[in-house]
């Protein structure tokens, strides 16, 4: 963070000092909530939580050096004392954001804004020191410790906003307003929250809304190929930029393809010039991510050459996305089991089938969350792609869902034992430990809330006579 004095950070938030003996004392370390990331000059966020008071760790954390604590009753050690701890968090952020002079890139979506994020700072980091979220802190909290982090060398702030309903997005883009915004779907994730695709396309739009005008530099990148994101066009002032695999994209792929290994690869056209994209990442889903990534670094100056060179030696961040393994044997694991909806099932099924390249492919899979009254159909379809897709074999793991995928499955003409029903992860390690042969390709993907991660865990685990190779 800027330094900042705790009087100043007082009455940025509003709040009162305690047991501060010095209040000309700065705040030169990170702003944190958890005492284990606490170093010298940080300022402590206490929040309470249902299991844990952030408060009962103010000693702890002054005594490792933290200049003082955020916090809504007195400590006994230095404290800027608030009423509410993420209401002051977020004016704070606001603060050192209108401080900065770095330009903000906020981006949202339902399918792929992690992944995306950390392509945008990928790319922009070549030109530019950039601060970006780490892995999915996209809430009213996460967010503002990110914006925190940025320093007064930061050029680039890329923040990711996640959203659970109407308002959600329009509440982050006040705490720290983008200059840049874009919007990469409207899909199927948390449909059930939301009470339908309609009303996610509002709640994403409102990044759009936030944006300055086009001749106060404001720009709203949108997806071409998403009808609900294109018409977004019309709820901003600011200039639009679409890009998409559509011709009418200002950023666009053409001759599109998987490699042997089923990483992408496409020819990238700019407003700027053209240039060929070999992706490290695995999926042919990821290429629309590219694209967004590209309209964001053509929009800040980059080149159609230094953008296409970032994206092909690009990696992953954030753990258990897409994340590829090959054990001793020649097995190879694929953690993808962050999150899971819809969208993102069918791009890692397909990812999968290509990645075997004649190979026999697992599809481990578990329940996705939140789709309301769209969850039998939806896992219907997963279940009827992955026998299309001619998945060699189906494992479906859970309860009344995951029997709803191998049910797809065995109605598309999955018989004999192409699909299977288990109740939980121990039950799919146990069969896949029995029955993987060398050279097999696992994927392993649910909603965070399943765990299935566990399984590819596991898998690595029994493995792992030796190193085991990451790829």
């Amino acid at each position: 963070m800027i330094a900042l004095s705790l009087a100043e950070i007082a009455a940025v938030v509003g709040g009162q000092t305690h047991d501060i003996p010095d209040p000309s004392v700065k705040v030169t370390g990170p702003v944190v909530r958890d005492s284990r990331e606490v170093v010298p000059g940080s300022l402590f966020v206490a929040f309470v939580g249902e299991r844990v008071d952030g408060h009962d760790f103010a000693a702890a954390v002054v005594e490792a050096g933290a200049a003082a604590v955020l916090a809504s009753r007195p400590v006994g050690v230095p404290a800027i004392v608030v009423e509410d701890v993420q209401s002051a968090l977020g004016a704070l952020a606001r603060h050192v954001v209108e401080r900065l002079g770095a330009t903000l890139v906020a981006l949202t979506g339902s399918a792929g804004k992690t992944s995306t994020k950390d392509l945008v700072a990928q790319v922009l980091r070549r030109k530019a020191p950039t601060v970006f979220t780490p892995g999915s802190l996209n809430n009213e909290i996460g967010l503002p410790l990110t914006a925190l982090s940025a320093t007064e060398e930061t050029r680039f702030l890329v923040l990711e906003m996640g959203a659970r309903g109407i308002g959600h997005i329009r509440y982050l883009a006040g705490l720290t307003p983008p200059k840049v915004g874009l919007v990469l779907n409207v899909g199927t994730a948390h449909i059930g929250e939301f009470g339908g695709r309609e009303q996610i396309a509002q709640a994403k739009g409102e990044l759009v809304e936030s944006l300055p005008a086009a001749e106060d530099g404001g720009t709203a990148i949108l997806n071409a190929d998403d009808p609900l994101v294109r018409a977004m066009a019309s709820r901003t002032k600011a200039k639009v930029l679409l890009f998409g695999e559509s011709g009418e994209a200002d950023v666009r792929a053409e001759n599109v393809r998987l490699t042997d290994s089923g990483q992408p690869a496409f020819r990238l056209h700019t407003p700027s010039g053209a240039s060929d994209v070999t992706m490290r990442l695995y999926g042919e889903h990821h290429v629309s991510n590219a694209l967004a990534a590209a309209a964001v670094a053509h929009e800040l100056g980059m080149s159609a050459t230094e953008i296409a060179t970032a994206l092909s030696e690009a990696g992953s961040l954030s753990r258990w996305r897409m994340e590829v393994t090959e054990r001793p044997d020649g097995v190879t694991v694929v953690n993808d089991a962050y999150n899971a909806n819809p969208e993102s099932m069918r791009a890692a099924l397909r990812a999968l089938v290509a990645m075997g390249g004649g190979r026999r492919t697992w599809a481990v899979l578990g329940e996705m969350a939140e789709l309301g009254d769209e969850a039998l159909a939806e896992h219907d379809a997963v279940g009827r792609l992955a026998v299309r897709l001619n998945v060699s074999k189906l494992v479906a793991v859970g309860g009344r869902e995951a029997s709803w995928l191998q049910l797809g499955a065995y109605n598309e003409g999955s018989w004999g034992e192409e699909s299977v029903h288990v109740s939980d992860a121990q039950a799919a390690i146990d069969l896949l430990r029995s029955e993987l042969r060398p050279g097999d390709v696992v994927l392993v993907k649910a909603s965070r809330s399943v765990g299935l991660e566990s399984v590819a865990q596991a898998l690595l685990e029994t493995g792992a006579e030796g190193e085991v190779a990451a790829r």
